[in-house]
């Protein structure tokens, strides 16, 4: 098994980390403790109706679950390349970074929801197939697991 682990002396050290993909009707989330919990799990998914009904959940999962630090999965093409929908998530970012006090970080998504509906079909707790009212948060984890093997280093247990 894979753990996700990191030295006390680092600043992610035991922070508790809520990973979003943003999508225009879902939001889907993922949380983690770093050293606490063995890796990132789906959490769930919010409706994406409008800012105030983002923000007001948001803050309600942040003080419920005790966040720390923010993920926001940013797409790309395959080959690097923005899209539309690049330039919709970093307006969300920013929107973030303005009513939230938490640090931000932003973690490039590419294939994210591919690999989430691949984890979906091999694994016996999805039956086998792909969820569409939990593929977000799926995917949300593999943006946070992403984020973590960026950021810190990864120990065989």
């Amino acid at each position: 098994m894979i753990e996700f682990q990191i030295s006390e002396e680092h600043p992610l050290n035991l922070k508790t980390i809520l990973a979003l993909d943003y999508g225009e009707k879902f939001i889907g989330l993922a949380t983690f403790c770093v050293n606490r919990d063995p890796f990132p799990t789906p959490f769930g998914r919010i409706a994406n109706t409008s800012k105030d009904a983002v923000t007001h959940e948001l803050k309600k999962i942040i003080n419920n679950e005790l966040i720390e630090v923010i993920v926001i999965g940013l797409p790309f093409l395959t080959d690097g390349k923005k899209t539309s929908t690049t330039t919709k998530v970093q307006e969300f970012i920013n929107f973030m970074r303005e009513n939230f006090t938490l640090p931000i970080y932003e973690q490039d998504e590419t294939l994210s929801t591919f690999e989430a509906e691949s984890r979906m079909k091999n694994s016996p707790r999805y039956n086998f197939k792909v969820d569409l009212k939990q593929i977000d948060a799926v995917a949300a984890s593999v943006i946070l697991e992403d984020f973590i093997r960026r950021t810190i280093e990864i120990h065989r247990v």
